[in-house]
């Protein structure tokens, strides 16, 4: 569904700035600016407040540390205007969802004029609350120190990036990790590569244009509400650099399996990624009890929060027929080659070819993996080491997908009769009358079903705001700011583990610009084969 439209890849001088924090404090926080000068914002402004709104439910549902700390969220028309000031989204759904109410109220097309210096604007005012929200934090002991700009707009994203390139190169931009310009378009006039892609991907291959020291990931979308959904849904993978999550190790070639020494390995290291967000971590979807991962248990591993170094020892190799589907078990978990940032340039493309060789390999040759989990470092509490064993599929791309698979100890007898050659046409023909009224699609695309799961959370999170009602802007009372502070802020007061697997009304525009208001800082500005 993206479309990429710039090669160069440069990774940004503010990632290796992090400080080694804790996990929660390597998600970044988000500003989130939407242009609302298109001239299809009427069809936009729906699918983007249900999109945004969804994603936002999850990340207020999920148990652990929240996968998004903290929103800004802007919208730009004759001039920026904030309609979210940092939030911590956790606990904060009421007031969330009020700011999306407001952007469904927005004027449609027509209202406001293209062109502008808006968005850039935006920025560099979300960049200047980012710092003062930063500086009021760490005060109060919190290490969260980066941001990540989403900017959606209709405008060619080309002019765009001219724009940030120009306005911006004079701004500090050290707590800026990254940039994202999508620009959302209807389907006709999306290319026909692009409309061909009807189903979102989770994860594209993002070329950036590298300015300023920093990157700016250019991407097109379609404006649908699936489209947007999976985009926003990126903010909930795990964006922690400090380290690989993973280390494969594989038999080092230049010896036979007979003689190789058992010592001498092959280490490709590796991120783990969440391929399906694990429902017992959605609290109120389960019994009343909330189940988190243990990572003192032996068989079980979690790519969120990566807070251990897994270690998987490759011990066989397996024919992709021989795996029975009846014995693998838990959430399946991506394994990617690592983008930590710490190893160094050489190690990191000569470990991004070794891994891309290994999936190339599997597949041709028809293998999966079996490997099995290396224990943690060793403590008191551990006399008795119990091993988890794991199946390792390759892909046509470049990941691997790995999952628990059944040990002896798990393993329940079971009888499957043999299958009958011959059955009466009185049973015969009404089980192939059943089968041929079904629908038959090729592949199974998990998109085209619903489980009213969103409906279900946001009845759960939905909390009145109860200090202060919707109410008309023009009767609010004003908040001034500095006036080289050209912005609007508006704050409503008020307040999936690895299971044992690594796998209100519009305001009229005259009442909106009387004057400038003081952007608030709420109170909770606190990764063998031969």
């Amino acid at each position: 569904m993206f479309k990429a439209m710039n090669s160069r890849k440069l990774l940004s001088d503010t990632r290796r700035t992090f400080p080694a924090t804790k996990v929660h404090c390597q998600q970044p926080s988000r500003i989130l600016i939407v242009d609302v000068t298109s001239p299809s914002w009427t069809n936009t402004c729906s699918v983007l407040s249900e999109a945004l709104e969804n994603t936002l439910c999850l990340a207020c549902s999920l148990t652990g540390p929240c996968r998004v700390p903290l929103l800004s969220l802007y919208v730009v028309q004759n001039q920026q205007e904030c309609l979210l000031p940092f939030t911590q989204v956790k606990e904060n759904f009421a007031r969330i969802q009020a700011c999306i109410s407001e952007l469904r109220l927005l004027p449609r097309e027509g209202s406001f004029p293209q062109g502008g210096c808006g968005v850039v604007q935006a920025v560099q005012d979300g960049l200047q609350q980012f710092k003062q929200y930063s500086r009021h934090t760490t005060a109060g002991g919190s290490t969260n120190s980066s941001v990540e700009i989403t900017i959606l707009t209709s405008q060619s994203s080309k002019e765009m990036v001219k724009q940030l390139e120009k306005k911006l190169k004079d701004v500090d931009l050290v707590s800026l990790r990254r940039i994202q310009v999508i620009e959302v378009l209807k389907r006709d006039f999306l290319e026909p590569e692009d409309v061909e892609q009807c189903m979102p991907a989770e994860e594209t291959s993002n070329n950036d244009i590298a300015i300023l020291g920093m990157d700016i990931d250019v991407q097109t979308i379609e404006d649908n509400v699936i489209s947007l959904e999976m985009l926003f849904k990126t903010w909930l993978h795990d964006y922690g650099t400090e380290r690989e999550h993973l280390h494969l190790l594989l038999p080092s070639g230049g010896f036979s399996h007979a003689t190789a020494p058992k010592t001498t390995l092959m280490c490709l290291k590796c991120d783990l990624q969440e391929r399906l967000l694990d429902p017992a971590l959605l609290s109120g979807t389960a019994d009343g009890t909330v189940r988190a991962a243990d990572l003192n248990s032996p068989c079980q591993m979690a790519a969120w929060p990566a807070t251990v170094l897994y270690k998987l020892r490759v011990v066989k190799a397996l024919k992709s027929e021989g795996v029975c589907e009846s014995v693998l078990y838990g959430l399946p978990f991506i394994i990617k080659p690592t983008s930590c940032w710490q190893l160094d340039w050489d190690e990191l493309e000569i470990n991004q070819h070794s891994f891309h060789a290994l999936c190339h390999s599997l597949l041709k040759r028809k293998w999966m993996l079996l490997a099995k989990r290396e224990p943690q470092n060793a403590s008191p509490n551990w006399n008795i080491v119990v091993h988890s064993y794991y199946i390792i599929v390759p892909s046509d791309s470049a990941t691997l997908l790995v999952k628990a698979v059944a040990i002896r100890e798990l393993l329940l007898p079971s009888t499957f009769p043999a299958l009958l050659a011959e059955h009466p046409e009185r049973v015969h023909g009404p089980i192939e009358s059943a089968l041929n009224s079904l629908e038959v699609e090729v592949a199974y695309n998990p998109l085209h079903l619903k489980s009213n799961l969103y409906k279900y959370l946001k009845s759960v999170l939905y909390k009145p705001l109860h200090r202060q009602q919707a109410q008309p802007r023009d009767q609010r009372p004003e908040r001034h700011q500095p006036k080289q502070h050209q912005s609007r802020a508006k704050a409503t007061v008020a307040p999936l583990l690895m299971a044992p697997s690594p796998v209100q009304a519009f305001r009229p525009a005259a009442a909106r610009r009387d004057s400038c208001e003081r952007s608030l800082l709420p109170k909770e500005y606190d990764e063998f084969l031969q």
